[in-house]
């Protein structure tokens, strides 16, 4: 069996790089890996690297049909990466599905709080006991933002 490729492992034993700088290195890495996947694997998919260990390249997209088309011409696939030589001990690939990421379309503007509202929140804050909770609903009561204009 191959041994694992260790892209992160420090190259320099004797010198000390700091975590940030190390996590900007992987980064760095994968970003030249996925370009180097992103033509040969089928489009249109925003493909991203999950894990290359033991000649087992995991890849995530968010598209199912091109997620199958990779399993379903997988050597085919294996056949190409494994020319790159970063991939040259590439024998597998198992891909997973992304959720989408969503993107709030509109924000929400909240509706100011009635008059009779604020009363009811205002003879609450002075029912509690503790006097920060009490001063915290009195002044949301009390808020311009809340307060209607009426």
């Amino acid at each position: 069996m191959a041994q694992p490729h260790l892209f992160f492992q420090n190259q320099q034993k004797d010198q000390k790089s700091s975590p940030a700088k190390s996590l900007t290195q992987y980064v760095l890495h994968w970003q030249k890996l996925t370009k180097h996947i992103q033509p040969i694997l089928p489009q249109p998919e925003n493909w991203q690297i999950a894990c290359y260990r033991h000649g087992i390249l995991t890849l995530s997209g968010e598209n199912q049909a091109m997620i199958s088309k990779v399993g379903y011409l997988q050597k085919h696939y294996v056949q190409q990466l494994s020319q790159i030589e970063a991939f040259k001990d590439l024998q597998e690939i198992h891909v997973r599905l992304r959720t989408k990421s969503v993107k709030k379309t509109h924000e929400v503007t909240p509706q100011p709080l009635s008059a009779e509202t604020q009363n009811m929140l205002k003879n609450a804050a002075q029912m509690v006991n503790d006097p920060k909770l009490s001063q915290a609903i009195h002044n949301f009561a009390s808020n311009k933002k809340n307060s209607s204009s009426s």
